[in-house]
Order: structure tokens, then sequence, then C-alpha cells
């Protein structure tokens, strides 16, 4: 999650370069400030988590329900921020996600890859799906 946070600080130097919307690209407008946004949150609730966790500490009085509603609304907001970064990216370079054998990008509807040519998709046998 920090990693993706500091990541973030060093895209608006990046971001300037990418050429300005055209009319019809709102929608992408609107994931990229949603995800500038989300970083923003993340960040903010890292911090405040932290925070959180030393002020508990120095007092010795740790209420760890606390603690762990904090982390949820902080994993809430990372699992969030991590669906609109893969849709953007998505969007940018067309990639739909990679292959887990070979590492080969892959575009969305893809059902093999076209480097290694393994599956994409999990096989399940047939009588798995009859059990459920």
């Amino acid at each position: 999650m920090i990693s993706r946070v500091k990541a973030a600080r060093a895209r608006p130097a990046a971001k300037s370069a990418k050429p300005a919307a055209k009319l019809g690209d709102e929608p992408m407008v609107d994931l990229e400030r949603r995800r500038d946004q989300l970083i923003a949150r993340v960040a903010e609730l890292q911090w405040d988590l932290g925070g959180l966790a030393y002020e508990m500490a120095i007092r010795d009085q740790m209420k760890v329900d606390v603690l762990v509603k904090r982390a949820v609304a902080l994993q809430d907001a990372d699992a969030e921020l991590c669906e609109v970064e893969r849709i953007v990216r998505t969007e940018e370079t067309g990639t739909a996600g990679s292959c887990t054998s070979c590492a080969a990008p892959h575009s969305s509807g893809a059902t093999y890859c076209w480097q290694c040519g393994r599956p994409l998709l999990e096989q399940v046998p047939s009588d798995a799906i009859l059990r459920r």
C-alpha cells in the first residue's frame, strides 16, 4: 500500500505529459479524479491508523476493536483504489491483465495466452460445478 501511495505522488508530473482529454473522455477523467481522491484517502487513513496505534500504545490502552474498524476502512479504500487503478490501466494500455505462467499481457476477453498458450481462465471440472 505504501509503495502505491509513493508512486501516486510521482504521478502528477507524468500526468502533465498526457494529451488533453477529448470530448468523449469524461468517464476516464472521472476515474482519474476518483483515483487521485482515493490515493489521498488511503494515505490519510494510513497516517491516522498509525497515529491511533501510537497513541494507544504510549497510553498502554490498546483497543483492538477501534483499530480493526479503522483498518477495515483503510482496507476498503485500498481495495477500491486497486480496482480503479486496474480499470484506468486497462483503458490506457488496452490490457486486462497478465498471464500467471509467463507474465505476458493479455486483452480482455482473451482465453489463452498469446505467448505460452496456457489458458488464462481457471479450469473447473464439471463435477465440481454440480456439487455446488
